[in-house]
């Protein structure tokens, strides 16, 4: 799992980053998920990168509500 860029995001429309943001939700959740259970994470900098990515569209599309 790959940080996204900020110029990456803002060349998505307003669909396809909900459309990644629903995604990345839904992986952070089944790693946390494996990971409560006692499992050991394949990536443990997984979690990590997942929850920086969200935080980096939810970011950028707070911004463009504003203009």
């Amino acid at each position: 799992m790959a940080l996204l860029r900020t110029s990456e995001i803002k060349d998505m429309n307003a669909e396809e980053r909900v459309k990644k943001l629903r995604e990345l939700r839904d992986e952070l959740m089944h790693e946390r998920g494996t990971a409560a259970m006692g499992g050991a994470p394949t990536n443990p900098g997984r979690i990590r990168a997942l929850r920086t990515n969200i935080a980096r569209i939810e970011t950028i599309q707070k911004e463009e509500e504003k203009h």
